[in-house]
């Protein structure tokens, strides 16, 4: 079945209405009756089993089940689990139903769901669909404690959680969740869902002392330092012992301070996780940033951050002063590799992989490079007017968004502080899937989808869109039966230069499978048997599967879906 997340939210949203006006769930269809009622036995088929707990197959009483037309989501019933977990729903007419379970303490889910797909219930002669097993995975936990070098709890500690995304064909480590520890220094996640995590925690040691530099230049210019943010004079500190001007370096768990020595935390369900981070103090530095200021703007203080998987973490300083004219200081920053940036009115900059490691080291921002803009001009032919919420980016070579706007009227968009470096462009939203046929750009050069941003350029780009409106429809087959359950990949002639051209669906009950809003062109398609955890958008791991798929070439539709010929599965 295509997507189940619109049928996850209209699920919650009309349970949320027919509760609001007093009425059972199962009132929205058909005959009335009580949520927690077995339908009476009149014509039609049944969809019928027991709902258990993924983690070990115990039935669960009183979650509510739901099956819904997925071709009206106004037909639905809704009915509450017995003693023994059983539910059953009767005088159902043939057609494709989602079925979808919640329970409290349980994470809401279709039928053998995989990421935001599931397996739809079909129902029709020859087809058992009263033995189906509804399984939830319990809400699992990561708790624990963030204790100093003396095993004392760290308060107001900054937990970070980072989350394996799997759901575009290749792993994606992105912050997930965050949290703060107690006066205990105690921190709990929850509710988390079947995965694999990383942790990582940073604080503030209670009794550092972060003393300015004694610089001359401040006297020397006839100047006091000042504040960076309030101007206000700052006072001389007095002497202090250097041996409390220290900081906690981001720490992950288990107590390494380099992302790639992370030990990846495992969930199936139901866990409650401990997970303890000790951070302990090294030596601050007291870092120098020499700029220009032009007596008007001048510059915030600059922003440190740190490679953190697939992304970037912050690493505040604890002190920031104008030390002279043109020097900011920023105390509290412990050694290590950042990537820094320096906000201001007109053209930003930034300096990446800067190794900070001498205490008193200025930083000479002349070597840094200004960041880009980057212009988009967006048509769609055949189209009286361009889609709304339609939204350009520019995806970076992790796969993440490193930026996006959303096009105005005009067809016009602009993404602003965009770092140099080599970008796919992406389109997204508009109410059905956009892909790019066309690219070309000024200032900036382009290879297939991907643009490469020169520091401190404005590249004008051009993009021609085109709509995906063929809907293409087929059996996965397994030994001469439909198989269930296979993920259904619909592959591009050029799978490197056309990602945004991939379309997957997860066959139903019977073996059919649906693909949504695909363009016209060339392209394989083809089923894999438990491959929801293969690099499918991988050229390189594709490839192998892609002699045994079906070849198509797709047109312009006018008289329907298009059928394609049974796709017999293959193993992973």
């Amino acid at each position: 079945m295509a997507a189940c997340s619109n049928t996850v939210r209209s699920f919650w949203l009309i349970l949320g209405m027919t509760l609001a006006l007093g009425l059972s769930a199962g009132q929205a269809w058909a005959a009335p009756q009580a949520a927690n009622t077995r339908p009476a036995i009149i014509p039609g088929y049944r969809i019928a089993g027991t709902v258990v707990s993924k983690v070990d197959g115990r039935p669960l009483t009183r979650a509510r089940i739901t099956v819904q037309d997925t071709k009206d989501s106004k037909k639905f019933q809704s009915v509450v689990t017995s003693e023994d977990g059983k539910y059953e729903f009767s005088g159902l007419p043939t057609g494709k139903y989602s079925l979808t379970g919640a329970r409290r303490g349980f994470i809401s889910a279709s039928y053998d769901q995989h990421d935001e797909y599931s397996t739809a219930i079909v129902t029709g002669a020859g087809l058992d669909t009263e033995t189906l097993v509804l399984r939830l995975a319990p809400d699992a936990v990561i708790a624990g404690k963030v204790l100093d070098e003396s095993n004392e709890p760290v308060r107001h500690a900054h937990v970070t959680l980072y989350y394996n995304d799997h759901s575009t064909g290749v792993d994606q480590i992105h912050q997930f969740r965050s949290a703060q520890t107690d006066d205990l220094g105690e921190y709990e996640l929850t509710p988390l869902q079947p995965g694999t995590y990383y942790l990582s925690a940073s604080g503030t040691p209670w009794y550092a002392i972060h003393p300015r530099s004694e610089s001359p230049r401040s006297e020397s210019a006839g100047s006091n330092p000042t504040h960076a943010d309030s101007n206000e004079p700052v006072e001389a500190p007095p002497t202090v012992d250097r041996s409390l001007d220290v900081a906690y370096p981001v720490t992950y768990y288990p107590d390494v301070t380099e992302a790639d020595d992370a030990m990846p935390i495992p969930i199936r369900g139901g866990e409650r996780v401990e997970a303890d981070i000790h951070l302990n103090p090294i030596p601050s530095l007291r870092l120098l940033f020499r700029m220009p200021d032009d007596g008007r703007h001048g510059f915030t203080m600059p922003q440190l951050e740190q490679p953190a998987f697939d992304g970037s973490t912050l690493v505040p300083g604890t002190g920031v002063i104008v030390a002279s004219p043109g020097i900011v200081e920023v105390t509290g920053i412990p050694a290590g590799r950042y990537n820094i940036r320096f906000y201001q009115q007109g053209a930003s900059l930034e300096m990446n992989g800067v190794d900070l490691t001498k205490d008193g080291e200025e930083i000479d921002t002349s070597k840094s490079e200004a960041v880009s803009s980057v212009k988009f001009s967006v048509q769609v032919p055949g189209e009286a007017t361009l889609p709304s919420n339609l939204s350009v980016g520019l995806r970076s070579e992790s796969r993440l968004v490193a930026a996006f706007h959303s096009v105005d009227a005009k067809g016009e968009a602009e993404l602003q502080q965009v770092a140099a470096g080599k970008y796919e462009v992406v389109v997204f939203g508009g109410g059905k899937p956009y892909s790019i046929a066309h690219i070309s750009a000024q200032g900036a050069e382009v290879s297939g989808h991907t643009i490469n941003v020169v520091a401190g350029s404005s590249p004008s780009v051009s993009l021609t869109l085109v709509a995906g409106s063929v809907e293409i429809q087929g059996t996965v087959m397994r030994a001469g039966k439909g198989l269930a359950g296979a993920m259904v990949v619909l592959v591009p002639k050029n799978p490197e230069a056309d990602r945004d051209l991939f379309r997957r669906d997860q066959s139903d009950l019977d073996g059919t499978f649906v693909l949504h809003g695909v363009v016209p062109g060339s392209y394989t398609v083809l089923a894999i048997e438990n491959g929801w955890d293969l690099d499918w958008s991988q050229p390189g791991v594709i490839a192998a599967y892609l002699k045994h798929g079906r070849r198509l070439e797709v047109g312009n539709q006018s008289g329907g879906p298009m059928n394609v010929e049974a796709i017999e599965a293959q193993s992973k």
